[in-house]
Parts: structure tokens; C-alpha cells; sequence
């Protein structure tokens, strides 16, 4: 939604005609006189930028709308122009039911992305990866330590590698202190020695990357939980950014080798990857067993290495849209941002991806209503309904959503932080309701169900299919993915510059005026494309943030 015009745009903003409360976008003091739509407005607290202030006296039980929606009721009596803060507002939502009414949606031009592609790897089953991976995969913890020993193997050898620059600094310590330096001395090593280990020339250059997706499962939890980790599994292994796996087992645990495969092929019955599968317990030693996989994924790969980028229309991207360190101006630059690329993106015949279930909660009747029937909306409502259940009983309502540092930034509610961070969906009709693991299959918007934690949520997107991943961040978080390339978007300019080496996209432009929503979804659509055909790199790929953590239903928020 973009912002409603005002007398002082760069100051404050109301984001909806109906809110009684005004988003500050700039530090103002207790006492001054804030003009907007005609009314003078004497704040009656210091009101810090992303926070908010009431427009009308507020008494205990009274009503705080924001973006159009409940978010919250007094839970003190708030005066006109005071601050809303946790100590006097509480979390609260509108209830839901089915579809209330139809829903329509005029989609964004986008005449000048028409016939526009990007060059990707075409996989036998039609779907294009937007980068080249080969992917070690362990049926169960038991096997990360085999997982580390061929990393060690592998990853330098073949240019893989990453920066050496702190083990160097750890060694120039260890020489000061080896040479009799004092401790002062030591402390006032502050610089980190020049990079001196560049990017390694890759053997296999349109390789690029062994990713090994180690884990604490497979076995030991419950077989729900095994079920769960095999699809997950089982979607890395088919995502179209990936071009051959090797699997380590150990051979007793819980997640069997042929439960994996049969995941495998219910999502793909025509998968064709090279596959190679390593069973410990029926090796003749470890070294042996370590020796083989090495070898054979080495000629995998020199296989593999004869794929090349193609063209492909737009229409094959699968994009996620992922908040994580969300600050108050989150729903209002990089989310909607976001959203309006993504709206462009579904207009392009390509699919989007919204998950994180406890941060769509005070939006679901919108997203209900946004549903293209009753089966995908009565689908979203028991999947909502059954994670808050879990949640609750185990001691953690939606309610506890907020992380602190959400709150210093002005996200005082959950549904304050839902209510933004729903805007990264766009406003295109739902066309599909996943629960977790469950593969995209549709073009349009697709709703996911995922926790709200940052890597919970970009490993389910991932292993649902997405070959890229917007992720939006006020405060600033350094998570990535092993196979999926995300794209950091800053909401704030402070932000960006502060963190400028995992800073991709900076939306602060929107927040001083300089931008709008829709000139910067834009810039984000493009730098979409730019990313899909491997001609500029995310800083999180550049770091080597390759997070993977697979979600325990019911026991994170």
C-alpha cells in the first residue's frame, strides 16, 4: 500500500485510512506539534523513528488499528499523541472464517519485463535453476562427521574454499604471543590482514558449490519427525538448483534410505540426477566407504560440469519472500516493495512463496478472502489453526512472536509485525495453501506453512522448490541458504550502510522519499533477474551463509 499523502512526508506516516495510530520516521521530541491531514497532533511522549503514536484518547480496552487491521487493545489509558509500547498495549487479533467475499486484483504493468528471460540450468523435468549445485545428504546425524571429513576433502581442492583471513589473524595472535608480546599488545591488533587467499580458480567452473545439508535428525526423534525430514530431504534433492547428490547413511536409523527415495520420486518419478548412495554399516571400513563417495561424486561432477546456462522466460522463477530482524519500517519499504516485485512477478506467470504462519497472524480473513476457492482457503485456515493449537500447547501463543529486539523497533505486537510482514506477499490471489515440505506447483502466490524463525523458514522454502529468496531485514540478519540464493533487502538506510557486507538491496530510499514501492519493486525485479543468470552474486552466497535447519512441528514460533 503506498504511503497516504501528508503536510510532512519525511516525518510521519499513516499507513491506512482507518489507523488510529502514526508511524514516526524521524526521531520527535515530547511536546511538539505534529501536523498531518489537518490536525494538530502535541506528542505526549519522545516518539523514536519506526515507533508510533495514537491519534484519539485510548481507554483500557480500546481498540489500536494499524494497515487496516486490529493489532492490539490498550491495556492503559493512552493519551492523544502518547506512544503505544508493550506496557500499555496488548497483542490482539480479528477472528477468521471462511471466504466472506470475492476477491479481485488488477496486476501491475509489466509490459516491460514482457519476453524479458534469464539464464538458468534446464533440468530434464522443465523446472531452471538459477545456480549449479551438487548436494551431500545424510539420512541422520550419525553421518555429519563423514560430511565434514569430505568437505575438508573436496571443498579447497576444487576451489570451493572459503576465506582464510581469520585463521591468518589467528595466527598473527598466536605469533605476537609466541614472541613475548604483552596482552596490550595483543588487544591493539585490531586489523584484519589483507585478503590475501582471492577467489580460488574453480576446477569445475559451472559448478558452483558442494553443499552438505548436515542435521540433527533421522533418527532418535519421533517418526513424524523422520517423515518430515524425508521431504525435506527429498525436495533439496529435486530442487532445480541442484544437478546430483550423494547420500550418507548409517544404515539402522529411523529415516531409511528407501523411505528418502520414495519421497524422492513422489515429487519427481522421472528424477534423473546422478544419485549415489553410501550405506556405513554395510561398508568395509570408514575409509573405504569415504574413499568411494569421494571418488565417485568426483566424476559426478565432472559430468555435471557440462551443463551451461540458457535462456529461460521469467515464468520459471519460483521466488520466496522471507522477513527476518524486522524492524517498524519493515512494513512499510522493503516489505511492500518486495511485495509489489512479487506482484509483477505472478503477472509474469512466475510463483511466489509467503510462509511464516505465526507472522500472518491478524491478516488470515484477508488472506482467506484472497483464496481462488474454498478448498485452498479452508486448507490455510486448518493449517493456521492446528500451528497455533501446537503452539499454545506447549506453552507459546502467536502472541510471543516479537523478538526484543523486534520491540525496541517498534513492533509492539505480534499483529503489528504480521499485519507488515504479510505486505511481502503482494496482493495477487492465492492460488495454493502448502503445508510443510510440500512442493510448488502452481504459478501465482502460494502460501507455505513454516515457522517464523529465519532459517526454519528459508530451509522449508527451499525444499519446497524456491530458486530464489528475498529476505528483508531492519535490524539485520546474516542468513542464507545452501542452495537457494537469497537476496538481503534493508529497510532503513542506517541499516544498510552499517551492514553494508550483507546488504544487498537498500529500501531506505522509500522512508526518505527518494523511492517509491513501485520504482523500487522494480529495482528489486530486476536485480532478480540479474541473480538468476549469475551475473551478480548475494552477499549471503559470497559469505558462505549456507543455513539449514528442518522445522520440529509445533515447538517454534
Amino acid at each position: 500500500m503506498s504511503p497516504t499523502a501528508t503536510t510532512t512526508p519525511q516525518r510521519v506516516l499513516k499507513v491506512h485510512a482507518a489507523d488510529n495510530v502514526i508511524v514516526a520516521l524521524q526521531d520527535l521530541r515530547q511536546g511538539e506539534v505534529i501536523n498531518f491531514e489537518g490536525e494538530d497532533y502535541v506528542l505526549a511522549n519522545d516518539i523514536m523513528a519506526k515507533h508510533k503514536f495514537v491519534t484519539q484518547d485510548l481507554a483500557v480496552g480500546d481498540e489500536v488499528t494499524m494497515y487496516g487491521v486490529l493489532v492490539g487493545k490498550a491495556s492503559q489509558p493512552i493519551p492523544v499523541g502518547g506512544l503505544i509500547h508493550t506496557g500499555n498495549l496488548k497483542h490482539a487479533a480479528s477472528t477468521f472464517t471462511g471466504k466472506t467475499k470475492a476477491y479481485s486484483w488488477t496486476a501491475p504493468d509489466v509490459s516491460a519485463y514482457q519476453g524479458k528471460t534469464f539464464d538458468g540450468f534446464h533440468r530434464a523435468d522443465g523446472k531452471v535453476g538459477t545456480a549449479n549445485y551438487w548436494l551431500f545428504v545424510p539420512t541422520v546425524f550419525c553421518e555429519n562427521r563423514n560430511l565434514d571429513f569430505i568437505r575438508e576433502a573436496l571443498d579447497k581442492q576444487l576451489g570451493y574454499g572459503k576465506t582464510e583471513k581469520y585463521q591468518n589473524y589467528a595466527a598473527r595472535l598466536l605469533n605476537l604471543y609466541k614472541g613475548g608480546a604483552t596482552t596490550e599488545e595483543i588487544l591493539k591488533q585490531t586489523q584484519l590482514p589483507s585478503q590475501t587467499d582471492a577467489p580460488q580458480h574453480r576446477v569445475f567452473p559451472n559448478i558452483d558449490g558442494i553443499k552438505f545439508l548436515t542435521h540433527q535428525g533421522g533418527c532418535g526423534g519421533t517418526r513424524q519427525d523422520s517423515g518430515a525430514l524425508a521431504g525435506l530431504l527429498a525436495g533439496y534433492m529435486n530442487h532445480p538448483n541442484v544437478c546430483g547428490v550423494t547420500v550418507m547413511s548409517l544404515g539402522c536409523q529411523h529415516l531409511q534410505v528407501a523411505e528418502l527415495k520414495e519421497e524422492l520420486y513422489k515429487r519427481n518419478p522421472g528424477f534423473d540426477k546422478p544419485l549415489y548412495i553410501y550405506e556405513q554399516q554395510q561398508s568395509q571400513s570408514e575409509e573405504a566407504l569415504l574413499a568411494e563417495a569421494i571418488r565417485q561424486t568426483f566424476v559426478g561432477l565432472v559430468e555435471a560440469n557440462k551443463q551451461t546456462r540458457q535462456p529461460a522466460p521469467l515464468s520459471h522463477l519460483v521466488l520466496g519472500v522471507k522477513c527476518g530482524g524486522s524492524d517498524g519500517f519493515s512494513g512499510i519499504s522493503a516489505n511492500p516493495a518486495v511485495g509489489y516485485a512479487a506482484d509483477m512477478l505472478v503477472a509474469l506467470g512466475g510463483s511466489v512463496v509467503l510462509a511464516e504462519f505465526p507472522e500472518l497472524c491478524g491478516v488470515e480473513q484477508e488472506l482467506v478472502d484472497r483464496c481462488v476457492d474454498q478448498a485452498t482457503a479452508d486448507k490455510f485456515i486448518h493449517l493456521m489453526r492446528t500451528y497455533a493449537g501446537q503452539a499454545e500447547a506447549a506453552g507459546s501463543g502467536f502472541d510471543m512472536n516479537p523478538s526484543p529486539g523486534n520491540i525496541r523497533d517498534g513492533l509492539i505486537t505480534d499483529a503489528i509485525k504480521s499485519a507488515g510482514a504479510a505486505k511481502k506477499g503482494g496482493n495477487a490471489p492465492v492460488v495454493d495453501v502448502l503445508d510443510y515440505t510440500e512442493p510448488v506447483t502452481k504459478p501465482g502466490l502460494n502460501l507455505l506453512c513454516t515457522p517464523g524463525n529465519d532459517v526454519e523458514a528459508t530451509t522449508g522454502k527451499a525444499g519446497s522448490g524456491t530458486n530464489l529468496i528475498l529476505f528483508t531485514t531492519g535490524l539485520g540478519t546474516p542468513t542464507g541458504n545452501p542452495v537457494c540464493p537469497v537476496i538481503k533487502v534493508a529497510t532503513n538506510n542506517a541499516l544498510a550502510e552499517r551492514m553494508a557486507d550483507i546488504i544487498d538491496i537498500n529500501t531506505g530510499s522509500i522512508i526518505t522519499g527518494d523511492d517509491t514501492i513501485q520504482t523500487m519493486g522494480h529495482k528489486i525485479l530486476d536485480y532478480c533477474i540479474s541473480c538468476a543468470s549469475g551475473k551478480v552474486t548475494p552477499k549471503a552466497v559470497l559469505l558462505g551463509q549456507d543455513d539449514f535447519i528442518p522445522w520440529k512441528r509445533g515447538v517454534s514460533l
